[in-house]
């Protein structure tokens, strides 16, 4: 009887423990190969909601810096991080695809679980449904006229946080967005340990805080902030000079953004998060396992 109720004990504990690594890294496998096994019209859904999750968090991140200049420089990133981290927090507890998130599926495919083809159909899809998503929402804030609010420190924020990005040089971008999707991939590599709902919010937080505070690049949030001091500069001019804000970088429009960051930012993302995450847990927990299940 004392035998039997140690064990329960014991069972009951693990239970509540969140999973170590070699499992992590099977956890991780599994869910590259459900993701690339998912049907296209769902991954696309799921992948405009993912788009809109990050922007919304873009929303939270612009909210927090809105009227901080006599804030000092790091306190008001780190308010602006712990913000845009409402993003990753509904697309890893509410469900959704995210590009950045889904170069882990990486592991997957390095398993001889699924093909070079499934993987790259999944983030071809999931990247293309991420940039609707955001944009969607970028238009949707700017025709709520979110710009205007707080006397215009919306979207004077918005504006600086857009020219700010655009005036990144190609090698810079990509190194940046390495960095960056190396803390985001880590968010969700600790989510695979989770047991709750809580256990991922508390992974999730601080990783992406830094990356936000360091001023990483994103391609998906980029998705969201850029199009925003787009849309804000073409369509409301009497707003932007009023602002007295430099909007020289915006005004090369979107061939500039999709060019001159969006790509050299994604590059960078994939090397960081399939690379120097994916692979180097894949390597180390799964290697020998390749071809198994």
């Amino acid at each position: 009887m004392a035998d039997d109720a140690r064990t329960c004990e014991r069972e009951r504990t693990r239970s509540l423990d969140g999973l170590l690594p070699p499992e992590m890294a099977q956890r991780g496998e599994e869910i590259g190969v459900q993701k690339a096994s998912l049907d296209l019209l769902s991954t696309l859904a799921l992948a405009v909601l993912g788009g809109a999750f990050i922007a919304l968090g873009g929303v939270a991140a612009t909210t927090a810096l809105a009227g901080t200049a006599q804030v000092p420089w790091g306190p008001a990133r780190i308010l602006s991080g712990v913000a845009f981290s409402l993003g990753l927090v509904l697309v890893t507890v509410g469900g959704a695809e995210l590009f950045t998130g889904n170069n882990l599926i990486v592991m997957a495919w390095a398993s001889q679980r699924i093909s070079l083809g499934a993987l790259a159909r999944n983030w071809a899809l999931v990247f293309a449904g991420n940039f609707v998503g955001a944009v969607a929402t970028a238009a949707l804030v700017f025709l709520a006229e979110s710009h205007r609010f707080g006397g215009g420190a919306f979207g004077a924020a918005a504006l600086r946080i857009a020219e700010g990005k655009l005036h990144l040089g190609w090698g810079q971008a990509v190194v940046l967005g390495v960095l960056c999707n190396a803390l985001v991939c880590l968010a969700v590599w600790l989510t695979y340990s989770a047991r709750s709902t809580i256990d991922r919010i508390v992974a999730v937080v601080f990783p992406v805080t830094t990356f936000v505070a360091a001023g990483f690049e994103h391609s998906v949030a980029n998705m969201y902030f850029v199009p925003l001091g787009l849309f804000i500069t073409g369509l409301d001019r009497d707003f932007v000079s009023g602002s007295g804000i430099e909007t020289g970088a915006l005004a090369l429009g979107w061939a500039e953004f999709l060019w001159g960051n969006l790509l050299p930012v994604t590059v960078g993302n994939v090397v960081g998060g399939a690379l120097l995450v994916g692979a180097v847990y894949w390597f180390v927990y799964l290697r020998g396992r390749r071809g198994d299940g």
